[in-house]
């Protein structure tokens, strides 16, 4: 706080970026040097490793229509659906564009506080919030991006109450950063309102009446005052460039300063405990690599500062290469690796659109919580975290039905929550046919929806109790689970106890083809039976 004060009362000056300060946000220094070699050092917090689930609320403008992800753009793409819904429901983009959409989101229903406490009691250990998308759309007071909440829509910091919240609760904070695409994402805003300038807000509308952004610089919303990407047109051609290659156009030096300044900023001022980048790697990577080497350094060196020289963040990113899983968190989008992982990971995922889809509403598209559950287990054992996005409503609300997956997910772990927090991975993450078979993941993930069944086990430990979770219920009373048998290559000795968490113990033998347990008819779950057990060996 004490750094942005400082700032922001230094003079100001203006740049080439619209009017944006020219004073740059100064980088902390510390022991963590802008090299791989140096941020080899870093190490994934404890609170993090314990952690194990987290909630996340992936919402900003772009949930106003309640119509899809990645709304700000193909609403600017004649013949998709979100362009038709567009149409439909507001006119022609060239007249009510993303802009328009910024300013009629009014969050009114949003209670931070309420929604955080859910989370909590539901069992997250961590929550995150979206700082901005890739609509560019900074959700809390940014001197640098006066398209931001406080300003325009809601007119509330967003990132500033979900904070609050997060303090009151006891839960880490973190926060999602996906700017950097704005400038190739938003193409195809050229065709309609993406042109504008703040000297355009001046001028009257048809009526005589003064333009509601009158004062403001569109540009600094849609960032196209460049030439566009090769290929623009095609609406897929994004995948294709999110390395800035293939034709895309490279973003100037200001933008990419703004939006680490914005980034910076976002730091000193609301100290997040995480941050998740939607890159490969890092913001600007395959154009700008000592960006992210910079704010790397410069997040690590202020985590150590504020903790007596311990930092204890988290930094993701995605697709990364073995030397950066080193220097910060691998991120798995809507995935899971096939085997355990050495290093710490997460996934992520949604139970839903990741931006508020009325249609998944509608026709019951959520993920159930025991699918939730399944995946959490799996990811656990091999591990890793599991990051759930509840899509949130534009009024800043969630929806009955996700509420129910809530409950769902409640009801399991408060019965078996001691097999999830805290553990650490065995000497196998799992056994039966989806352990022994080969799930690869399509670019940075995307490979989940795995078909689970009684077959198949997921282990961890902790405190010399190995939890082995049946990822569904055996029809017969009778269970083998073959890797505590004498002759398995990860026989821990003879079992000494088996407890059914929520029910007490069971009755079993351990026999050389396996640990024979005898599962009670009436079950303390209806999702995944939880086996606590001990061994001679721990």
């Amino acid at each position: 706080m004490k750094k942005l004060m400082l700032m922001m009362a230094a003079p100001l000056a203006l740049c080439a970026y619209g009017e944006t300060p020219a004073q740059d946000q100064p980088m902390t220094e510390g022991a963590f040097k802008p090299s791989w070699e140096s941020l080899a050092a870093w190490e994934c917090p404890e609170w993090f490793k314990n952690a194990k689930f987290g909630i996340w609320a992936h919402w900003g403008p772009q949930c106003y229509p309640e119509a899809g992800d990645w709304y700000g753009r193909f609403m600017y793409y004649p013949g998709s659906g979100q362009y038709n819904y567009h149409v439909q429901n507001y006119g022609n983009p060239a007249q009510f564009g993303l802009k328009d959409i910024c300013n009629a989101w009014k969050a009114e229903n949003w209670n931070p506080k309420e929604l955080v406490n859910l989370y909590k009691s539901v069992g997250a250990k961590y929550f995150m919030t979206l700082a901005n998308h890739h609509d560019n759309f900074d959700l809390w007071n940014s001197p640098y991006q006066e398209w931001n909440s406080v300003n325009i829509g809601p007119k509330r910091d967003i990132v500033g109450e979900w904070s609050a919240a997060c303090k009151e609760a006891g839960l880490p904070l973190g926060v999602s950063v996906h700017a950097s695409h704005a400038w190739t994402w938003l193409e195809g805003s050229q065709r309609f309102d993406g042109n504008l300038t703040k000297e355009d807000g001046y001028k009257p509308n048809a009526d005589g009446s003064e333009k509601w952004w009158k004062g403001y610089d569109p540009q600094k919303l849609y960032v196209q005052n460049h030439p566009h990407s090769a290929n623009w047109e095609d609406s897929g051609s994004i995948h294709s460039q999110w390395d800035w290659g293939n034709g895309a156009n490279i973003p100037n030096e200001d933008f990419r300063k703004n939006v680490m300044n914005r980034t910076l900023q976002l730091v000193y001022d609301y100290d997040p405990d995480m941050i998740y980048f939607d890159d490969t790697a890092l913001p600007f990577w395959g154009c700008d690599e000592q960006w992210g080497l910079d704010f790397l350094s410069s997040y690590y060196n202020n985590s150590a500062k504020n903790h007596n020289g311990q930092q204890q963040v988290v930094v993701t990113g995605k697709q990364l290469q073995p030397h950066i899983k080193d220097a910060m968190l691998w991120d798995v989008e809507r995935g899971i690796p096939d085997r355990m992982q050495e290093q710490y990971w997460q996934t992520c995922t949604c139970i839903g659109d990741w931006h508020y889809n009325k249609d998944v509403y509608n026709n019951n598209r959520y993920k159930s919580a025991a699918t939730v559950i399944k995946m959490l287990v799996d990811v656990v054992s091999k591990n890793g975290n599991l990051l759930l996005s509840i899509p949130v409503k534009g009024d800043g609300t969630i929806d009955d039905r996700e509420r129910a997956v809530l409950d769902g997910i409640k009801a399991w772990m408060d019965i078996n929550g001691e097999s999830i927090y805290g553990t650490r991975t065995w000497k196998t993450f799992g056994e039966g046919p989806l352990a022994e078979a080969s799930n690869p993941m399509n670019a940075q993930g995307f490979n989940e929806g795995q078909n689970y069944s009684s077959a198949d086990v997921r282990f961890v430990q902790k405190d010399g109790t190995i939890y082995a979770t049946l990822m569904g219920w055996p029809e017969a009373a009778e269970y083998v689970i073959k890797s505590f048998g004498k002759m398995s290559e990860h026989y821990s000795g003879n079992v000494t106890s088996v407890r059914l968490l929520g029910h007490g113990p069971v009755d079993f033998r351990n026999e050389t083809d396996g640990l024979h347990v005898t599962l009670p008819s009436a079950r303390p779950n209806e999702i995944a039976p939880v086996l606590a057990i001990s061994t001679t060996n721990k």
